[in-house]
């Protein structure tokens, strides 16, 4: 018999096993994306300092659209590459954060690189 698939828990590993690879310097830190069912984050974090350097959502009030679609991700995409680089951060490490690199992480992804970031 086949049991239900929790994809909270998949997440989490996918994300735990990549996280042993990705790691953010003050050099270049680590773009980190998190998606809820309402809201999009995007953070730039050195994790040897364990700081976050420069963080955007769609809770921001700069980002018009207030839900976690396409049309958001673009503008937190924006928002969080503009912020980088006023920082003079120019070269970031993706971490996907366990998600599929499909549809709104994709498109933040785009959005940041459009907006001046390099990864």
């Amino acid at each position: 018999m086949v049991s239900n698939i929790n994809r909270k828990e998949e997440r989490t590993r996918r994300h735990a096993r990549v996280r042993t690879k990705v790691s953010g310097t003050a050099e270049r830190p680590r773009l980190c994306v998190f998606r809820s069912n309402t809201n999009l984050y995007a953070q730039v974090i050195d994790d040897v300092a364990g700081k976050t350097l420069v963080s955007a959502s769609t809770l921001d009030k700069e980002v018009k659209t207030k839900k976690s679609n396409v049309k958001a991700a673009k503008e937190v995409g924006a928002l969080i590459a503009k912020k980088a680089t006023a920082k003079k951060i120019k070269t970031v490490v993706f971490d996907r954060s366990g998600y599929i690199y499909h549809g709104v992480v994709k498109e933040l992804a785009e959005a940041a690189r459009e907006g001046g970031l390099e990864f």
